[in-house]
């Protein structure tokens, strides 16, 4: 599925920045929170798709 793929680069991406966030880099803390929106809102497709799959006649059989 594309989109868990897209939702676990985002993650991966993030992760230097927020060990830097964690150290005190107010700056890597910005970024980090925009990155958590485009996080969530990955997430949020990942989770329609999956709903959407459940309802296809498709996925049933």
């Amino acid at each position: 599925m594309q989109e868990y793929e897209t939702l676990r680069q985002l993650v991966e991406a993030a992760a230097d920045d927020v060990e830097k966030a964690s150290g005190g880099n107010k700056a890597a803390g910005t970024r980090v929170r925009k990155s958590m929106q485009e996080i969530k809102s990955a997430a949020q497709v990942v989770r329609q798709k999956i709903l959407e799959s459940r309802s296809t006649p498709a996925a049933q059989g």
